[in-house]
């Protein structure tokens, strides 16, 4: 139990660090005066620098002793990271420093991740019954409060330096407080580090990749797509991140029990069509109450499968570090073909167009789902 509750904390602040920087993206395009373009890059930065990460998270625990003793280094520094973000500005109001900080964003971020997701199936396993969901429930609880306490505090008028700097201070009380209370975790040493994934991992790794790519869309440019596509104004952009977020909760609370109800391949098979409904919402004719309620759709469409897919596969794999790194290595390889996708669509049309692109992930994701047999997806 302390262990779960701990490992729960450090889930709830890594989506609160997410959640607040989603909703920071639009300060900060304007406080460097960045196009669409040039965001893109900032964002394509962090997300080489997570890949980048992929190959230490799954060695890096056993090498410290443990995915507990990883997250304790990894959290407090991701947090600190956050903070820096906006602070380069100071250092040049050019993206170079930026750039570099968001690679390294991204870099810690997947050193948070995978342990803890680790951590998490290690409790799992020794629970008995699923439980992954919840966890992945507390992550999207911290996205909603970072992304509608960061709202606030931009309607109030606080730049990026004062609302990241707030909200990673909150996250690092929160890491430090339950680095105590997670204990050793996975220890178990990775037979390898880089190979190509297994074929019982191949479909879970694609499903995780198009549900990533989504979720990544959404906590990168749902706030602009709000502010600039629908016109919200900039306290409000926010709602959208939070109404996917607060449904994503929701799905994740309900996971567990639906996934044990209906089984986990007809849970993504219904979420890809609740995922398709909610982009078809927030793509259609211009309305903030449609966007908003087309966001919550998206976020309960796609709440329970990253948490199927790396179960699954930390339970597949000789160590379930390993396991979620090589799972997670295709998932977040969305990471890099999102931003400058996104950007590129954006540039040549609109953020509407570069969301509606959306519905085929949707469609990949059922069809790849429909594709496989047996329990394992």
């Amino acid at each position: 139990m302390r262990a779960r509750a701990g490992v729960t904390a450090v889930f709830f602040a890594n989506g609160l660090c997410i959640g607040a920087w989603a909703v920071a993206i639009p300060e900060i395009k304007a406080l460097f005066g960045l196009s669409d373009a040039r965001l893109s890059i900032v964002l394509l930065a962090a997300g080489v620098g997570g890949l980048t990460a992929m190959p230490v998270a799954g060695v890096l625990p056993s090498k410290i002793g443990g995915t507990g003793r990883a997250l304790r280094i990894s959290g407090p520094l991701m947090a600190l990271l956050l903070a820096a973000l906006p602070q380069t500005h100071i250092l040049s109001p050019g993206i170079g420093f930026l750039a570099a900080c968001a690679f390294l964003f991204g870099f810690v971020n997947i050193l948070v991740d995978v342990p803890m997701n680790a951590h998490a199936s290690v409790i799992e396993t020794r629970w008995g019954s699923a439980i992954m969901s919840s966890f992945h429930a507390a992550w999207s609880a911290g996205g909603l409060i970072g992304s509608a306490l960061g709202g606030l505090l931009i309607a109030r008028g606080a730049g990026p330096a004062l609302q990241l700097g707030f909200e990673a201070g909150l996250a690092l009380a929160i890491m430090v407080a339950a680095s105590s209370m997670i204990g050793i975790g996975d220890t178990r040493a990775a037979t390898r580090i880089f190979a190509l994934p297994e074929r019982k991992l191949l479909a879970l790794g694609l499903i995780a990749f198009l549900a990533v790519l989504v979720e990544g869309a959404v906590t990168d440019w749902s706030a602009l797509y709000m502010s600039s596509e629908v016109g919200a104004p900039s306290g409000a952009a926010a709602i959208g991140f939070s109404g996917y977020a607060l449904m994503m909760i929701a799905g994740r609370l309900l996971g567990d029990s639906v996934v044990r109800t209906i089984g986990r391949t007809r849970t993504i098979l219904y979420g890809a069509a609740i995922l398709f409904v909610g982009i078809g919402l927030a793509t259609g004719p211009v309305s903030e109450p449609a966007a908003i309620v087309g966001f919550a759709l998206v976020g309960l469409g796609v709440a329970n499968m990253v948490p199927a897919a790396f179960s699954a596969s930390a339970a597949a794999a000789s160590s379930p570090s390993l396991g979620v790194a090589t799972s997670a290595t295709m998932a977040y390889a969305s990471l890099l073909v999102g931003p400058p996708l996104f950007g590129a669509i954006a540039t040549v049309s609109s953020l509407r167009l570069s969301f509606a692109i959306l519905l085929l992930a949707a469609v990949g994701i059922a069809g790849l789902t429909a594709m496989q047999r047996g329990p394992g997806t």
